[in-house]
């Protein structure tokens, strides 16, 4: 994998973790528990996965600073 396609991964730094609340839209709350279930992880993880997809894809230039 080039540099420039690598991806972060904050979930492999869990001693840096930080716990967060957040109100979610019934409809999209039963929507995570299904993709959870479905996946056999907890809505925690789809929840921090997607996070993660959403800052590598928003803010590129910020992954190779933290290469």
């Amino acid at each position: 994998m080039s540099k420039s396609t690598k991806q972060i991964t904050l979930v492999s730094r869990p001693h840096k973790s930080v716990r967060t609340s957040v109100s979610l839209p019934a409809e999209l709350h039963e929507t995570l528990e299904s993709m959870a279930k479905e996946k056999k992880v907890s809505v925690a993880w789809v929840i921090r996965d997607a996070a993660e997809k959403y800052v590598n894809e928003q803010w590129p230039l910020l992954q190779q600073e933290r290469i």
